[in-house]
């Protein structure tokens, strides 16, 4: 069997014989020869060169990075959260400095009569019989899309473009970030009514201005505005119609809409407006 490593090997002769035992010469490694060395170092100094070259550029690429002003040239430009607010609270944040604020009083208890409840937007308003009917739909029109689900409407006409509707609706619509103190209600008030006339009627059309303030409605901080809008559109037998919209802050981030239309061709109900405005009263 092969010698293992505490073993060694013994001269020639019996095991018995006298004598110290002959080792044999030491085992040495070939010595290498000199077109492998040369090769060896021709591969070394190969590697170290491209190293360097490879750390050169590195250190190029750094320094270009560093003066164009990449602070942290490793890592990637990444764009910050998008703007995730509601539309009118990009449009009015809350004011630094706010105008000198509406208390809140107690309106007392509401007209006695029917009334229409809108829990969502925080409010409820005067319910009229024949002709007016339970709006039963959610209506989102014009760029602000504020989403009228509660209220009442009548058709008022039939005409090539549709039906034509005097309204009463409400709707919340979000108004402030969450972390806000207050609703911008001028600002507020101001983008829905543009939005109103923008949107919601004929174009071109002429504006008398009844109000456009600050108040209370209901007890409540609220900005109404008040108008007559004059149009013409083939076919309508309408060409001016009665509105209102009030924005009503109600405590939330979100505020209350209260709009309200009334045909020309039925002025018998323009005193619709100012009832319910004077009705309206916080659930």
């Amino acid at each position: 069997m092969p010698a293992t490593p505490d073993q060694r090997p013994w001269g020639a002769g019996t095991v018995t014989a006298l004598g110290a035992p002959v080792l044999p010469p030491p085992e040495t490694e070939p010595a290498e020869a000199p077109d492998q060395r040369d090769r060896d170092r021709r591969r070394l100094f190969l590697f170290g060169g491209i190293a360097g070259g490879t750390l050169a550029a590195g250190l190029v690429v750094i320094l270009a990075m560093a003066l164009s002003g990449n602070s942290d040239p490793f890592g990637r430009d990444v764009a910050g959260p998008s703007d995730m607010r509601p539309p009118l609270a990009k449009m009015c944040p809350a004011p630094t400095v706010a105008a000198e604020p509406l208390q809140p009083v107690d309106p007392g208890p509401p007209p006695a009569g029917p009334r229409t409840v809108d829990a969502e937007s925080g409010i409820s308003y005067p319910a009229y019989g024949d002709p007016w009917m339970p709006w039963t739909e959610e209506w989102r029109a014009g760029t602000l899309e504020v989403p009228y689900k509660m209220g009442q409407h009548f058709i008022t006409e039939n005409y090539p473009g549709g039906t034509y509707h005097a309204s009463i609706l409400s709707a919340a619509v979000p108004a402030a970030d969450n972390d806000a103190v207050a609703l911008n209600l001028e600002c507020v008030g101001r983008q829905v009514a543009a939005d109103v006339r923008a949107e919601y009627y004929p174009q071109p059309n002429r504006m008398e201005l009844f109000r456009d303030e600050r108040t209370l409605l209901g007890g409540r901080p609220a900005w109404v505005t008040v108008f007559r809008l004059h149009f013409t559109r083939p076919g309508l037998k309408a060409t001016d119609e009665l509105s209102a919209v009030a924005i009503i802050d109600v405590g939330k981030t979100t505020a209350a809409v209260l709009y309200v239309s009334i045909p020309g061709t039925h002025r018998q109900f323009d005193h619709v407006v100012d009832e319910v405005l004077a009705a309206v009263r916080p659930t």
